[in-house]
């Protein structure tokens, strides 16, 4: 399985031709199966991917990870590219997405509103959990069991005219089943990385997780550097990502650099940083 970096926050170390912005794009080519998960923020992530060879006339499905625009803002661009392929969804929020700003500005945050309406035939709202394509699966409906990150408190749905704070259920996260083995691909994890993994964990009980793919959403003020949490509570839950059978963690987006230093810390060698361009086998 080669995943690419289509567009990530930060610029390539590589190729410098390559656009960045505030959002996560990633292609996963997967027996001989073209897999689009995110848009990013722009059509910037398509400019990418022709620098990159990557096809994205041939992708065969797209998966949303939830209904924020730096992760649908090229859902247009690629469905202009695309004639064919179906793009999969949780349904849309009970509101629309805003963020507060220092607890001043309310800045909306969504999907383009009018997107789903005039391409209503490429999309595929899911309820449960599903198979895409042959043994690639997303999760709609994640687990609570654990805490959800610090970072979502400036995250809203606004209803009614009144804020109110967003409980994530238009998020889903993607597995891939690979050789007897997991990759999991969380997006942002606004539900929590911990509760992402176990509601895929659920379903396939004793698989091994050979890699997981995300942000951690440990980011207080984006796009400010702040760390959300003490340095405690991060290393606390890198150690607890160590307690699943997952071989090694892919994280960039909304974790921060702050934060991904201090998981650094505790993960050693079983985490890794994403940045624009970054391609890599799992």
């Amino acid at each position: 399985m080669k995943i690419t970096t289509l567009i990530e926050n930060r610029a390539s170390n590589t190729e410098p031709g390559l656009a960045s912005e505030w959002g996560l794009s990633l292609h996963i080519a997967f027996n001989n199966q073209s897999i689009l998960f995110d848009t990013g923020a722009s059509g910037s992530f398509a400019d990418n991917a022709k620098l990159l060879s990557v096809n994205l006339n041939s992708v065969e499905v797209a998966v949303l990870s939830h209904h924020h625009f730096d992760h649908g803002g090229g859902l247009r661009r690629f469905l202009e590219l695309n004639s064919k392929a179906k793009v999969y969804l949780a349904d849309v929020p009970n509101g629309e997405c805003y963020v507060r700003i220092l607890g001043l500005l309310n800045k909306y945050i969504g999907l383009d509103k009018e997107i789903i309406n005039e391409y209503h035939d490429r999309f595929e709202i899911v309820s449960k959990p599903t198979e895409i394509l042959p043994d690639v699966y997303i999760f709609p409906n994640i687990l609570s069991i654990h805490p959800k990150p610090i970072g979502n408190k400036q995250l809203y749905l606004k209803k009614d005219g009144n804020l109110i704070p967003d409980d994530f259920t238009h998020e889903t996260v993607m597995a891939i089943k690979d050789n007897g083995k997991l990759v999991i691909f969380t997006g942002c994890s606004h539900n929590g990385i911990l509760n992402m993994v176990d509601t895929v964990v659920k379903e396939f009980e004793g698989i091994p997780i050979k890699a997981m793919i995300g942000g951690f959403h440990l980011l207080a003020s984006p796009p400010f550097n702040f760390m959300a949490g003490t340095r405690s509570e991060v290393k606390n839950l890198g150690k607890s990502v160590l307690d699943y059978p997952i071989e090694v963690t892919y994280t960039g987006h909304c974790t921060g650099k702050k934060a991904f230093e201090v998981l650094k810390s505790v993960m050693g060698d079983k985490i890794r940083d994403l940045r624009t361009g970054a391609c890599f086998d799992v």
